[in-house]
Protein backbone atom coordinates (compact mmCIF):
# COMPACT_ATOMS: atom_id res chain seq x y z
CA UNK A 1 0.00 0.00 0.00
CA UNK A 2 1.30 3.45 -0.90
CA UNK A 3 2.21 5.46 2.18
CA UNK A 4 -0.02 8.41 3.00
CA UNK A 5 3.21 10.44 3.20
CA UNK A 6 3.79 9.94 -0.54
CA UNK A 7 1.06 12.45 -1.48
CA UNK A 8 1.45 16.16 -2.21
CA UNK A 9 -0.98 17.14 0.54
CA UNK A 10 -1.94 15.47 3.81
CA UNK A 11 -4.90 16.98 5.69
CA UNK A 12 -4.92 16.28 9.44
CA UNK A 13 -8.14 17.11 11.28
CA UNK A 14 -10.48 15.93 14.03
CA UNK A 15 -12.23 17.13 17.15
CA UNK A 16 -10.61 20.04 18.95
CA UNK A 17 -8.17 19.12 21.69
CA UNK A 18 -7.31 15.60 20.50
CA UNK A 19 -3.69 16.35 19.59
CA UNK A 20 -3.84 17.34 15.90
CA UNK A 21 -0.77 19.59 16.05
CA UNK A 22 1.23 16.94 17.90
CA UNK A 23 0.40 14.29 15.30
CA UNK A 24 0.88 16.67 12.34
CA UNK A 25 4.36 17.48 13.68
CA UNK A 26 5.17 13.79 14.20
CA UNK A 27 4.10 13.03 10.62
CA UNK A 28 6.20 15.93 9.34
CA UNK A 29 9.24 14.58 11.20
CA UNK A 30 8.65 11.13 9.75
CA UNK A 31 8.31 12.45 6.18
CA UNK A 32 11.49 14.53 6.52
CA UNK A 33 13.30 11.44 7.84
CA UNK A 34 12.26 9.65 4.64
CA UNK A 35 13.88 12.37 2.55
CA UNK A 36 10.76 14.32 1.62
CA UNK A 37 10.96 18.11 1.66
CA UNK A 38 8.06 18.77 4.06
CA UNK A 39 6.22 21.74 5.50
CA UNK A 40 3.72 21.65 8.37
CA UNK A 41 1.13 24.41 7.91
CA UNK A 42 -0.74 25.78 10.92
CA UNK A 43 -3.93 27.72 10.17
CA UNK A 44 -4.21 31.08 11.90
CA UNK A 45 -1.60 33.00 13.85
CA UNK A 46 -0.59 30.04 16.03
CA UNK A 47 3.14 29.64 15.40
CA UNK A 48 3.63 26.94 18.03
CA UNK A 49 6.23 24.85 16.25
CA UNK A 50 9.23 27.25 16.16
CA UNK A 51 9.19 27.49 19.97
CA UNK A 52 8.91 23.70 20.21
CA UNK A 53 12.13 23.43 18.14
CA UNK A 54 13.83 26.16 20.17
CA UNK A 55 13.66 28.78 17.41
CA UNK A 56 12.62 32.45 17.54
CA UNK A 57 9.17 33.42 16.31
CA UNK A 58 9.34 34.28 12.58
CA UNK A 59 7.64 37.23 10.94
CA UNK A 60 3.95 36.65 10.06
CA UNK A 61 3.47 34.34 7.08
CA UNK A 62 7.17 33.42 6.83
CA UNK A 63 8.29 29.87 6.08
CA UNK A 64 10.85 28.79 8.67
CA UNK A 65 13.13 25.75 8.55
CA UNK A 66 12.69 23.77 11.77
CA UNK A 67 15.36 21.20 11.00
CA UNK A 68 16.88 19.61 7.92
CA UNK A 69 14.06 18.79 5.50
CA UNK A 70 11.24 20.18 7.66
CA UNK A 71 9.65 23.65 7.50
CA UNK A 72 6.74 25.39 9.20
CA UNK A 73 4.28 28.09 8.15
CA UNK A 74 1.65 29.76 10.31
CA UNK A 75 -0.83 30.70 7.60
CA UNK A 76 -2.18 34.27 7.61
CA UNK A 77 -5.22 34.55 5.25
CA UNK A 78 -4.74 38.30 4.72
CA UNK A 79 -1.12 37.86 3.66
CA UNK A 80 -2.09 34.89 1.50
CA UNK A 81 -4.77 37.03 -0.16
CA UNK A 82 -2.22 39.73 -1.04
CA UNK A 83 0.16 37.13 -2.53
CA UNK A 84 -2.64 35.65 -4.61
CA UNK A 85 -3.79 39.04 -5.91
CA UNK A 86 -0.22 39.92 -6.87
CA UNK A 87 0.06 36.61 -8.71
CA UNK A 88 -3.19 37.33 -10.57
CA UNK A 89 -2.69 41.00 -11.40
CA UNK A 90 0.85 42.07 -10.65
CA UNK A 91 2.45 43.60 -7.58
CA UNK A 92 1.04 47.14 -7.82
CA UNK A 93 -2.51 46.25 -8.88
CA UNK A 94 -2.57 43.49 -6.27
CA UNK A 95 -1.76 45.95 -3.50
CA UNK A 96 -4.36 48.41 -4.76
CA UNK A 97 -7.05 45.75 -4.91
CA UNK A 98 -6.13 44.34 -1.50
CA UNK A 99 -6.41 47.80 0.08
CA UNK A 100 -9.76 48.52 -1.55
CA UNK A 101 -12.55 48.78 1.00
CA UNK A 102 -15.06 47.38 -1.50
CA UNK A 103 -12.92 44.34 -2.19
CA UNK A 104 -12.25 43.75 1.51
CA UNK A 105 -16.00 43.83 2.14
CA UNK A 106 -16.54 41.34 -0.67
CA UNK A 107 -13.79 39.03 0.61
CA UNK A 108 -15.29 39.08 4.09
CA UNK A 109 -18.89 38.58 2.95
CA UNK A 110 -18.48 36.10 0.08
CA UNK A 111 -19.19 32.54 1.24
CA UNK A 112 -15.95 30.59 1.55
CA UNK A 113 -13.64 33.44 0.46
CA UNK A 114 -11.27 33.35 3.45
CA UNK A 115 -11.20 29.56 3.38
CA UNK A 116 -10.52 29.53 -0.35
CA UNK A 117 -7.62 31.97 0.03
CA UNK A 118 -6.07 29.74 2.68
CA UNK A 119 -6.49 26.63 0.55
CA UNK A 120 -5.04 28.38 -2.53
CA UNK A 121 -1.92 29.18 -0.49
CA UNK A 122 -1.66 25.52 0.49
CA UNK A 123 -2.02 24.53 -3.18
CA UNK A 124 0.76 26.98 -4.08
CA UNK A 125 3.10 25.32 -1.57
CA UNK A 126 2.73 22.02 -3.47
CA UNK A 127 3.81 23.52 -6.80
CA UNK A 128 7.27 23.05 -8.26
CA UNK A 129 7.15 26.61 -9.67
CA UNK A 130 5.80 28.99 -7.07
CA UNK A 131 4.44 32.54 -7.29
CA UNK A 132 6.89 35.30 -8.18
CA UNK A 133 10.04 33.24 -7.74
CA UNK A 134 9.46 32.30 -4.11
CA UNK A 135 11.66 29.24 -4.42
CA UNK A 136 10.98 25.54 -4.45
CA UNK A 137 7.72 23.95 -3.53
CA UNK A 138 7.46 21.08 -1.10
CA UNK A 139 7.24 17.35 -1.67
CA UNK A 140 4.62 17.13 1.09
CA UNK A 141 2.40 19.74 2.72
CA UNK A 142 0.99 18.56 6.07
CA UNK A 143 -2.03 20.73 6.84
CA UNK A 144 -2.66 20.98 10.59
CA UNK A 145 -6.29 21.80 9.87
CA UNK A 146 -8.78 23.35 12.30
CA UNK A 147 -11.39 21.24 14.10
CA UNK A 148 -13.71 19.11 11.97
CA UNK A 149 -16.45 21.59 11.08
CA UNK A 150 -14.11 24.43 10.10
CA UNK A 151 -11.81 22.03 8.24
CA UNK A 152 -14.71 20.72 6.16
CA UNK A 153 -15.63 24.31 5.32
CA UNK A 154 -12.09 24.92 4.05
CA UNK A 155 -12.14 21.74 1.96
CA UNK A 156 -15.51 22.67 0.48
CA UNK A 157 -14.48 26.25 -0.34
CA UNK A 158 -13.55 25.58 -4.02
CA UNK A 159 -17.06 24.32 -4.71
CA UNK A 160 -18.72 27.03 -2.59
CA UNK A 161 -16.76 29.89 -4.09
CA UNK A 162 -16.89 28.36 -7.57
CA UNK A 163 -20.64 28.85 -7.52
CA UNK A 164 -20.01 32.62 -7.28
CA UNK A 165 -17.06 32.99 -9.67
CA UNK A 166 -17.99 30.72 -12.59
CA UNK A 167 -15.44 32.06 -15.10
CA UNK A 168 -12.06 33.78 -15.04
CA UNK A 169 -8.82 33.17 -13.14
CA UNK A 170 -10.51 32.71 -9.77
CA UNK A 171 -12.79 30.03 -11.17
CA UNK A 172 -9.78 28.35 -12.78
CA UNK A 173 -7.86 28.37 -9.50
CA UNK A 174 -10.83 26.93 -7.62
CA UNK A 175 -11.02 24.10 -10.16
CA UNK A 176 -7.28 23.30 -9.84
CA UNK A 177 -7.62 23.25 -6.08
CA UNK A 178 -10.62 20.95 -6.24
CA UNK A 179 -8.70 18.57 -8.51
CA UNK A 180 -5.94 18.38 -5.88
CA UNK A 181 -8.39 17.66 -3.05
CA UNK A 182 -10.29 15.00 -5.01
CA UNK A 183 -7.28 13.10 -6.39
CA UNK A 184 -6.35 10.10 -4.16
CA UNK A 185 -2.86 10.02 -5.70
CA UNK A 186 -2.14 13.62 -4.68
CA UNK A 187 -3.96 14.17 -1.38
CA UNK A 188 -4.75 12.15 1.73
CA UNK A 189 -6.92 12.65 4.81
CA UNK A 190 -6.16 11.57 8.37
CA UNK A 191 -8.54 11.92 11.31
CA UNK A 192 -7.10 12.36 14.79
CA UNK A 193 -9.28 11.22 17.67
CA UNK A 194 -9.17 10.12 21.27
CA UNK A 195 -10.94 7.12 22.70
CA UNK A 196 -14.01 9.05 23.82
CA UNK A 197 -17.57 8.68 22.60
CA UNK A 198 -17.78 12.27 21.35
CA UNK A 199 -14.46 12.20 19.48
CA UNK A 200 -15.25 8.88 17.76
CA UNK A 201 -18.75 10.06 16.81
CA UNK A 202 -17.26 13.22 15.27
CA UNK A 203 -14.79 11.07 13.32
CA UNK A 204 -17.62 9.00 11.85
CA UNK A 205 -19.41 12.20 10.85
CA UNK A 206 -16.19 13.51 9.28
CA UNK A 207 -15.94 10.41 7.11
CA UNK A 208 -19.56 10.74 5.95
CA UNK A 209 -19.24 14.44 5.07
CA UNK A 210 -15.85 14.01 3.42
CA UNK A 211 -17.35 11.35 1.16
CA UNK A 212 -20.35 13.54 0.30
CA UNK A 213 -18.30 16.69 -0.37
CA UNK A 214 -15.26 15.33 -2.18
CA UNK A 215 -15.97 11.67 -2.87
CA UNK A 216 -13.02 10.83 -0.60
CA UNK A 217 -12.50 8.55 2.39
CA UNK A 218 -10.23 8.82 5.39
CA UNK A 219 -6.91 7.10 4.81
CA UNK A 220 -6.82 6.14 8.49
CA UNK A 221 -7.87 7.23 11.96
CA UNK A 222 -5.08 7.92 14.45
CA UNK A 223 -6.35 7.40 17.99
CA UNK A 224 -4.21 9.41 20.37
CA UNK A 225 -3.61 8.72 24.07
CA UNK A 226 -4.59 5.04 24.11
CA UNK A 227 -4.19 3.46 27.54
CA UNK A 228 -2.77 -0.05 27.85
CA UNK A 229 -4.98 -2.90 29.02
CA UNK A 230 -2.83 -4.05 31.90
CA UNK A 231 -4.90 -6.83 33.43
CA UNK A 232 -6.12 -10.17 32.13
CA UNK A 233 -9.40 -11.77 33.27
CA UNK A 234 -7.63 -14.04 35.82
CA UNK A 235 -5.75 -11.05 37.22
CA UNK A 236 -8.98 -9.09 37.59
CA UNK A 237 -10.50 -12.05 39.44
CA UNK A 238 -7.56 -12.05 41.85
CA UNK A 239 -7.98 -8.29 42.36
CA UNK A 240 -11.63 -8.84 43.24
CA UNK A 241 -10.56 -11.14 46.06
CA UNK A 242 -8.34 -8.47 47.57
CA UNK A 243 -11.21 -6.04 48.12
CA UNK A 244 -15.00 -6.45 47.83
CA UNK A 245 -16.57 -5.21 44.61
CA UNK A 246 -18.60 -2.71 46.62
CA UNK A 247 -15.32 -1.18 47.82
CA UNK A 248 -13.70 -1.12 44.38
CA UNK A 249 -15.92 1.64 43.05
CA UNK A 250 -17.08 3.39 46.20
CA UNK A 251 -16.78 7.10 45.56
CA UNK A 252 -14.62 6.60 42.46
CA UNK A 253 -14.98 8.13 39.06
CA UNK A 254 -16.86 6.36 36.29
CA UNK A 255 -15.26 4.46 33.38
CA UNK A 256 -15.12 7.55 31.22
CA UNK A 257 -13.22 9.52 33.86
CA UNK A 258 -16.29 11.60 34.78
CA UNK A 259 -17.13 11.83 38.51
CA UNK A 260 -20.05 9.69 39.62
CA UNK A 261 -22.99 11.34 41.42
CA UNK A 262 -21.69 9.85 44.67
CA UNK A 263 -18.19 11.26 44.22
CA UNK A 264 -19.64 14.64 43.22
CA UNK A 265 -21.77 14.75 46.38
CA UNK A 266 -18.77 13.79 48.50
CA UNK A 267 -16.66 16.54 46.94
CA UNK A 268 -19.49 19.05 47.46
CA UNK A 269 -19.81 18.11 51.13
CA UNK A 270 -16.06 18.56 51.55
CA UNK A 271 -16.21 21.93 49.87
CA UNK A 272 -19.16 23.03 52.03
CA UNK A 273 -17.27 22.10 55.17
CA UNK A 274 -14.28 24.11 54.04
CA UNK A 275 -16.46 27.10 53.19
CA UNK A 276 -17.90 27.09 56.69
CA UNK A 277 -14.40 27.39 58.08
CA UNK A 278 -14.20 23.97 59.74
CA UNK A 279 -10.69 22.72 60.31
CA UNK A 280 -9.69 19.62 58.37
CA UNK A 281 -9.21 16.53 60.50
CA UNK A 282 -5.60 15.31 60.67
CA UNK A 283 -4.88 12.53 58.21
CA UNK A 284 -4.71 9.15 59.91
CA UNK A 285 -1.99 6.70 58.99
CA UNK A 286 -3.20 4.27 56.34
CA UNK A 287 -3.48 0.65 57.34
CA UNK A 288 -2.31 -2.15 55.05
CA UNK A 289 -5.96 -3.01 54.30
CA UNK A 290 -6.71 0.60 53.32
CA UNK A 291 -3.66 0.73 51.05
CA UNK A 292 -4.75 -2.51 49.43
CA UNK A 293 -8.23 -1.19 48.82
CA UNK A 294 -6.83 2.04 47.33
CA UNK A 295 -4.54 0.07 45.03
CA UNK A 296 -7.44 -2.11 43.89
CA UNK A 297 -9.62 0.94 43.24
CA UNK A 298 -6.83 2.54 41.15
CA UNK A 299 -6.24 -0.68 39.22
CA UNK A 300 -9.94 -1.17 38.48
CA UNK A 301 -10.33 2.48 37.41
CA UNK A 302 -7.38 2.19 35.01
CA UNK A 303 -8.78 -1.05 33.62
CA UNK A 304 -12.29 0.39 33.17
CA UNK A 305 -10.98 3.49 31.42
CA UNK A 306 -8.82 1.42 29.04
CA UNK A 307 -11.73 -0.93 28.35
CA UNK A 308 -13.99 2.02 27.56
CA UNK A 309 -11.41 3.37 25.11
CA UNK A 310 -11.07 0.01 23.37
CA UNK A 311 -14.85 -0.27 23.07
CA UNK A 312 -14.82 3.07 21.25
CA UNK A 313 -12.05 1.85 18.93
CA UNK A 314 -14.27 -1.12 18.08
CA UNK A 315 -16.82 1.34 16.63
CA UNK A 316 -14.18 2.46 14.13
CA UNK A 317 -13.20 -1.08 13.21
CA UNK A 318 -16.83 -1.99 12.55
CA UNK A 319 -16.77 0.74 9.89
CA UNK A 320 -13.64 -0.85 8.39
CA UNK A 321 -11.32 2.04 9.25
CA UNK A 322 -7.59 1.52 9.40
CA UNK A 323 -7.01 2.41 13.07
CA UNK A 324 -3.54 3.56 14.18
CA UNK A 325 -3.02 3.72 17.93
CA UNK A 326 -0.70 6.15 19.69
CA UNK A 327 -0.08 5.13 23.32
CA UNK A 328 -0.74 7.56 26.14
CA UNK A 329 2.42 9.53 26.92
CA UNK A 330 3.06 9.41 30.66
CA UNK A 331 4.78 12.77 30.79
CA UNK A 332 3.87 16.15 32.22
CA UNK A 333 4.50 17.94 28.92
CA UNK A 334 4.75 16.82 25.31
CA UNK A 335 8.13 18.21 24.34
CA UNK A 336 10.03 17.58 21.11
CA UNK A 337 11.62 14.28 22.28
CA UNK A 338 8.13 12.96 23.12
CA UNK A 339 6.86 13.91 19.66
CA UNK A 340 9.86 12.21 18.09
CA UNK A 341 8.93 9.05 20.00
CA UNK A 342 5.40 9.27 18.62
CA UNK A 343 6.83 9.60 15.11
CA UNK A 344 8.81 6.39 15.61
CA UNK A 345 5.69 4.63 16.89
CA UNK A 346 3.91 5.60 13.66
CA UNK A 347 6.87 4.65 11.48
CA UNK A 348 5.63 1.20 10.49
CA UNK A 349 2.01 2.17 9.93
CA UNK A 350 2.01 5.27 7.70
Amino acid sequence: MTSVLDRDLLVVTGKGGVGKTTLATALGLLAAERGRRTIVVEVGAQGRLPALFGLPQPSPGAEIELQRGLWNLSLDPDRALLEWLQALGGRVSGRILASSGTFQYFAAAAPGAKELVSMVKIWELTQGKRWRGRGRGYDLVVLDAPATGHALGMLDSPRTFGAIARVGPIAGQAQRLRELLEDPARSGYLAIAQGTEMAITETLELQDRLHRQLGRDLHAVVVNGVLPQRFSAPELARLALLAPASENHKGSDGPTGEPTPRSKAKAQRAGDGSARGRKAAPAAASTPDELTRSAVVAARAAHDRARFQHNQLARLRRRKFDVLRVPFQFTAELDLPAIRRIAQQLKRTV
